[in-house]
């Protein structure tokens, strides 16, 4: 019994060595360094409140989103960044104008509390039968797909207690797209979230305007509506306007030019635009100022890790990844793509408790990392998880075979998760305690990463990436947004 003993204490230790192995031995002290910095000084919480209350939304396209773009610029100026650039894109913007949504049976149609949902049409009228598509995934369409032809769909955002193990959670873009395919003409999605919150966002896969209108209306509304399309035919009537048309945006760019490697880049960003119902204090002011405040701790302390660094703020990510896409395109055009070793992304990132990677290889660079941060602070649990996903400024950089990674563990301050893309996504949500530790730990997983003697993560082959996708479950909702580029 002895002899297992020893034999358990020494594979521990030997694991203990190989996971210390991947650090080196200046991260403690700097890491501690980092930490008191954000401690103290950090103007995250700050900044985002200064610009909630002074710009407001910060729609892409709008006068608000130029006025965020300037306000990040100028922030990065103050802390001392004389390596900051706009990178400008062209987009199509969309903007929402009127809408009126009526439902009912026969004549009598009734208005209904609703939201647009981005890139409908600029004008559309229509009035037709409403009939339940269920999830709005493909298989509630297969068995009858004429169902819904020359109709309206209604949809569920989520999936559908009691729905069949596996039915897939698709974006509400996806969802739409699929809509459209069975020819329906229009779409009405139900909220997912209670109390009559109602969700904006994009319809497009493409980022580009979709040929049937889109609302979103409340939970209650919808689920009732559900309930009455049972045993009576409804019909709906939807009203709207909108403006489209192409303007420029600008990501904001703020360089650290790498101390041994400077050829190698790290990426670290975060959208800073949202959509217009409210400030998108939550989604994505929670994560692009945390990242605003990484930049100001690497500056104050004057960190140089070995390799470059470039700080994001991406514009247009809610309206279909644009300055992330335009991003990753200029990359590939100037044949630096890849010199890009990993890709950090914060959305909506709180108070993380752990890191998460696309690179199951990275484990013990990250575990490394945060064991450190651990001993630092405790809260820090050092959780670890592996995976991918779609809908947010990593996509594009993922696509391109570039591992992606961020904070994890966390959860969103006072309950604010269905405030998602909603009007109440307003600052009184945020907690300054959360962003102060997104800032300090993933300002340690940077660091890490940027200095690194190696990074056990590469870039993907075309081959790769494809398995890779797959492995992933993202071939399905990459082939509906016909970004799938293999052919089978």
């Amino acid at each position: 019994m002895k002899k297992i003993l020893t034999l358990a204490c020494l594979c521990s230790l030997i694991l203990v060595h190989q996971s210390n192995a991947q650090s080196k031995p200046s991260w403690p002290g700097i890491f501690a360094k980092i930490n008191k910095e954000v401690v103290e000084n950090s103007n995250a919480y700050a900044s985002l409140k200064i610009a909630s209350e002074t710009i407001g939304h910060r729609l892409t396209g709008s006068e608000n989103g130029k006025k965020a773009e300037q306000y990040a610029y100028d922030l990065l100026k103050s802390y001392g960044f004389t390596n900051i650039r706009f990178q400008p894109f062209e987009v199509e913007s969309w903007s929402r104008g009127s809408l009126e949504v009526r439902i009912g049976s026969g004549n009598n149609l009734k208005p209904i509390k609703s939201v647009s949902l981005a890139h409908s049409p600029v004008a559309a009228d229509i009035n037709l039968e409403v009939v339940d598509m269920g999830n709005g995934v493909e298989d509630d369409y297969a068995a009858n797909p004429d169902k819904v032809k020359g109709k309206i769909a209604l949809v569920y955002l989520g999936i559908l207690p009691g729905s069949k193990a596996g039915t897939p959670s698709l974006h509400r873009s996806e969802k739409t797209a699929i809509a459209t395919k069975y020819g329906a003409k229009g779409i009405i999605v139900i909220n997912t979230a209670d109390n009559g919150v109602l969700l904006t966002g994009t319809a497009s896969v493409t980022g580009k305007l979709i040929p049937i209108p889109a609302v979103c209306i409340g939970k209650e509304d919808g689920l009732a509506l559900k309930e009455q399309i049972k045993t009576t035919p409804l019909f709906s009537q939807i009203k709207m306007t909108n403006h489209s048309g192409m303007i420029k945006a600008r990501n904001v760019i703020a360089t650290i030019i790498g101390s041994s490697l400077p050829n190698e880049k790290i990426v670290v960003g975060g959208h800073l635009d949202s959509w217009d119902l409210a400030t998108g204090a939550m989604d994505n002011g929670i994560g692009s100022f945390s990242v605003l405040d990484m930049a100001r701790t690497f500056k104050v302390l004057n960190l140089k890790p070995a390799r470059t660094i470039d700080f994001v703020m991406f514009m247009g990510e809610e309206e279909g990844l644009l300055g992330s896409r335009a991003y990753v395109d200029a990359a590939i055009k100037d044949k630096t793509v890849d010199n890009i070793r990993y890709m950090l992304n914060y959305d909506m990132t709180n108070d993380p408790k752990g890191y998460a990677t696309s690179a199951q290889e990275s484990k013990a660079l990250f575990e490394s990392i945060g064991a450190i941060a651990k001993k630092i602070d405790s809260s820090f649990k050092n959780t670890f998880s592996v995976g991918a996903g779609l809908h947010s400024d990593h996509q594009p950089f993922m696509l391109n075979g570039i591992p992606t990674g961020g904070g994890a563990g966390g959860s969103l301050p006072k309950g604010a998760g269905p405030c998602y893309h909603a009007d109440c996504d307003v600052f009184s949500l945020v907690e300054d305690k959360g962003m102060r530790n997104t800032v300090r730990f993933n300002s340690m997983l940077l660091y890490g990463i940027a200095d690194a003697t190696k990074i056990e993560a590469k870039h993907f082959s075309e081959e790769e990436t494809r398995l890779f996708l797959i492995k992933n479950n993202l071939k399905e909702p990459l082939t509906i947004a016909g970004e799938w580029r293999w052919k089978e």
